[in-house]
């Protein structure tokens, strides 16, 4: 077999940093929020999530696909990352089986571009001490000051809605319809994980687009609402944050995550704030407050809830905190069976210490079907 001749590749930041390295993926060129990952494990989980649409995904393990892809290790059904950085990048798949496919073709499926042989711990380093910031990646246009023209195009994600990018456009079920307890699930860029951990714990889930009204939600007659992850900045959301209001004051138990936790917050009134670089990774300590313990868990978020604006909400209970930075990162409503938080419970890819969640999600459910019937 004949060596493959890389191409050359050209990385441009927003502030007119320069990096130099090599085509992987399609060629052409990408542009978007820069974001750095920490997990070791679970690139195409991370490809596919819908909330990285719109923002180029540097990671920061050295090897990314070594293991080729596979059809079941997917949060939704294309490559949602606007582009990929990375150190090595392995074209070919060293895993056996008929449906493995190399992170090459993948990307090539779906025209996705990136770039690979960068030092990717400078460019990490200049994220974290820089901030987040637009980049531009191109291996058909190497001319960095035409890319910097091209880049000043680029709009800020600080203001930008994406989750109608990636929304379902129609409602569909999932789990045993004959089940004591249905879900409604409002798709902001759900993770197919999320489904499965409801319908692993016995939920018939319907899963409604992002622009759905309250009365469609309603007349489903649902036992709990899930307010589901996804993309963007929550504050422009104004009709998804109206419905997410109209939705806690039914009374039926919802669980918020990740961008559906910032939605709920901005619904009881609370404030939401760009971060300095994000959450981004499978290795985010979180203590829970209310049981003392900790968990690691998966995150992934450019935007947190404002502490000051909890702080000033008596009906608002701050529950979980990043052990970090002390950020919030889930609250409940003292008098509703509402509860969110800023990571990601059903972690794929992550550990599985807050699993418990849904559980907790499931519990409330019961106990609500309880008071409607002594009521």
């Amino acid at each position: 077999m004949k060596y493959l001749t890389p191409k050359p590749a050209v990385l441009v930041l927003q502030d007119g940093t320069v990096f130099h390295g090599h085509a992987c993926g399609a060629i052409g060129t990408a542009t978007g929020e820069i974001a750095f990952n920490t997990g070791m494990t679970g690139y195409q989980e991370i490809f596919t999530d819908p909330s990285y649409y719109g923002q180029v995904a540097i990671m920061a393990t050295a090897h990314i696909g070594n293991y080729g892809t596979h059809p079941e290790e997917i949060e939704s059904e294309t490559i949602k990352i606007a582009g990929l950085i990375c150190k090595k990048f392995s074209s070919f798949a060293s895993r056996y089986g008929k449906d493995i496919v190399s992170l090459q073709k993948y990307f090539e499926r779906d025209n996705k571009v990136g770039i690979c042989d960068v030092d990717t711990r400078m460019l990490v380093r200049t994220v974290r001490q820089k901030g987040a910031m637009n980049c531009i990646i191109s291996s058909e246009n190497l001319n960095v000051e035409e890319l910097k023209k091209q880049l000043e195009k680029v709009p800020s994600m600080d203001g930008l809605e994406l989750s109608s990018k990636v929304t379902t456009r129609d409602a569909y079920f999932a789990g045993d319809e004959t089940s004591d307890y249905k879900v409604a699930l409002i798709d902001f860029g759900v993770k197919r994980n999320i489904i499965r951990c409801l319908t692993e714990r016995g939920a018939y889930v319907k899963v409604f687009p992002m622009d759905t009204t309250l009365e469609e939600i309603v007349d489903w007659d649902p036992d709990g609402i899930l307010l589901s992850n996804g993309p963007g900045d929550p504050s422009v959301m104004a009709g998804s944050i109206d419905l997410v209001k109209r939705i806690v004051a039914t009374n039926i138990p919802v669980f918020g995550i990740c961008l559906g936790h910032q939605i709920l917050a901005l619904s009881q009134g609370l404030k939401t704030e760009k971060m300095h670089n994000g959450h981004r990774g499978i290795n985010h300590p979180i203590k829970n407050l209310v049981t003392g313990k900790c968990e690691i868990t998966s995150q992934n978020h450019g935007f947190v809830v404002s502490a000051q604006s909890v702080s000033a909400n008596a009906e608002i209970e701050v529950t979980h905190v990043h052990l970090n930075d002390k950020t919030v990162a889930g609250i409940r409503l003292k008098n509703k069976k509402v509860f969110s938080v800023q990571y990601h419970p059903e972690a794929s890819p992550g550990p599985h210490d807050s699993r418990y969640l849904f559980d907790q999600f499931l519990e409330n459910i019961k106990q609500g079907k309880k008071d409607l019937i002594q009521a």
